[in-house]
This record gives structure tokens, C-alpha cells and sequence, in this order.
């Protein structure tokens, strides 16, 4: 009858609340959210709440002492976390610290004889793996397992934790941030997408993607390799290092589908591919596939879209 914890990183999605609900519901104790970049959480029951100047930015090492704060004076039976960038540092670390075992990339989760029993994928998911371990365990759940929106508030309860000792001698120290430009392009937030892979061949072509993004209503988007080439921006990268996204349409030109890739687009309600490779591994999650060129393709749908 322990709680269910909940850490929350900057951004405070509480899909993840949604999520750990059913979770804390089988285990029969409190959803606690721990949020210490602070937001709104009201469909947690208990808000634990710490303050301390080192959380004003984004430092594992003092984010990792609050979790572990948390976890030593909670005692949850479940921790979980997602798999940000902050969630891939602090899982892990947090799991080591408290000597509590860890099931990394989670799709599906459920608590029940004392267990956790989980979903997880593998290579990017390429492969999904059923995991068991004995509470009190971690869990780190992939940004595509959050489907659902919380069904309602908590009960809003407050409690504060004591910002741990560890926070007034950090050995890391936060400077200054560096964003890259952005160009007005939230991939997170578009309901179509148009995404090139490495068939796109250079710079040169990216314009044919371009005029069908637009003939279609879509933001452009791109594989890693595209980006490393430098043929589009970083902000328009998908992908494990890049955006993780849940469009109703991505159409993937010249994407061959490499866990990487996949794990940042497998979410989308429609998955339509274009590849010369019928052997491509994006054509294994596609809803619909065409082994054809590209070029030819995007052609064809650009004029029979602005016709």
C-alpha cells in the first residue's frame, strides 16, 4: 500500500499522471507527483513539493539528490519516470542509488502479486520484451505510451519535501543555456508531417518535399541522417536525438527505418512509407507502403493536391 511516485521534469506532462493512475490504483496507495521545476499537477492525490535555488535549471546531479530524497522518505512501492532526456538521466541513476531494480522503455505496465509487469521495446522497437520485477521497483516509460489525457483531478493534497543537503555543494554547476533556432517549428504539435530520410539524395531535392508539405498542409520534417548531412536544421529532426511526435499523418519519403527513427514517429495515427528498398524496416510499422520512388510519388500527390 505504498505510493506510486511520479517524477516530473520540466514541461510537466501529466499523460504520465494518466498513465501511473491504474498503477497506484493495483497498488493500493496515493499517486504522488514530484515536480521540482514545478507546474500544474491536479490529478496527483499528494503533490510533494521542494524548494531550493539549484532547481531552477535543469542539473541531473540535483535532481537525482531530490528523486532520492523522495524515494528515502516516501518509501514508494513504484517509481516512475518518462523517457525525456531528463527520464534517460535520472532513471537509471536513481533505480542505482536506491538499490531498486529498473524496466527501461515501458509501452505497458501493470501492477499486480506484488510485481510489475511491463511491456517493453527493444531496438528502438524493432522488438517488445515482457519484464517482471518485485516491488518496490523504477520504471521509465516511453513518450509514446502516453496516450491518455488524466480522466480527472486528485485529491490536491500538499506536502513539502526538505530540499536535500547535496543541493548547497553540487559539483555541477548550471552556466547558461543555448537554444537552437527554432524557426517557428513545434514538430511535437503538428497533425501532419512530411519526413525525408537519406533517399532525398541533397539539398538540392529538398524543395520537392517542401511543395508537397505545403500542397498537403504538413510540416517538413527529417531522419538523422539529413540532418547530420546538413540538409535541414535540427528543429526538424525525428527521432530518438531529435522529436518525438504523434502526427494523424506521417508520410516518410526515402526513410529506411532505423530504431532510432522509429522510436520518435511510431505513435502517429497513420504511417504511410515510400522507399526503392521493398526489405526496409520502415515498411514493418507502415499502415500503408509503397516500393517506388519517391520522387515520382511526391510529384504525382503534389499535383493531384493542387489541382
Amino acid at each position: 500500500m505504498g505510493d506510486t511516485l511520479v517524477y516530473l521534469d520540466p514541461g510537466v506532462n501529466e499523460r504520465l499522471l494518466a498513465f501511473a493512475r491504474p498503477l497506484a490504483d493495483a497498488a493500493g496507495g496515493p499517486l504522488v507527483a514530484l515536480a521540482p521545476s514545478g507546474g500544474d499537477v491536479s490529478a496527483a492525490d499528494v503533490v510533494l513539493g521542494v524548494s531550493h535555488p539549484a532547481l531552477s535549471s535543469y542539473v541531473p546531479e540535483a535532481h537525482l539528490a531530490v528523486l532520492s530524497a523522495a524515494i528515502k522518505e516516501r518509501s514508494p512501492d513504484l517509481v516512475v519516470l518518462e523517457n525525456t532526456t531528463a527520464g534517460y538521466d535520472l532513471a537509471a541513476a536513481a533505480a542505482a542509488a536506491a538499490g531498486l531494480p529498473l524496466v527501461g522503455y515501458c509501452l505497458e505496465a501493470s501492477v499486480q502479486g506484488g510485481q510489475v509487469q511491463a511491456t517493453c521495446a527493444l531496438y528502438g522497437g524493432q522488438l517488445q520484451a515482457t519484464v517482471s520485477a518485485s516491488l518496490p521497483a523504477v520504471i521509465a516509460v516511453n513518450s509514446t505510451a502516453l496516450r491518455d489525457d488524466p480522466s480527472g483531478p486528485g485529491k490536491g493534497e500538499h506536502a513539502e519535501l526538505a530540499a536535500p543537503a547535496e543541493l548547497d555543494s553540487l559539483k555541477t554547476t548550471f552556466i547558461e543555456p543555448v537554444v537552437p533556432t527554432d524557426e517557428g517549428v513545434d514538430l511535437t504539435k503538428a497533425e501532419r508531417i512530411v519526413s525525408v530520410g537519406r533517399g532525398i539524395g541533397g539539398t538540392e531535392n529538398i524543395p520537392i518535399a517542401e511543395e508537397l508539405a505545403e500542397a498537403l498542409g504538413a510540416d517538413l520534417a527529417a531522419s538523422r541522417p539529413v540532418v547530420d548531412s546538413g540538409w535541414l536544421p535540427k528543429v526538424r529532426q525525428v527521432g530518438k536525438s531529435g522529436a518525438q511526435v504523434r502526427p494523424k499523418l506521417y508520410l516518410a519519403l526515402g526513410i529506411s527505418g532505423a530504431p532510432e527513427h522509429i522510436e520518435g514517429m511510431q505513435g502517429a495515427e497513420l504511417i504511410v512509407a515510400v522507399n526503392k528498398d521493398p526489405g526496409a524496416a520502415i515498411f514493418n510499422i507502415a499502415h500503408y507502403g509503397a516500393v517506388a520512388d519517391l520522387f515520382e510519388v511526391a510529384d504525382e500527390l503534389t499535383s493531384l493536391l493542387n489541382e
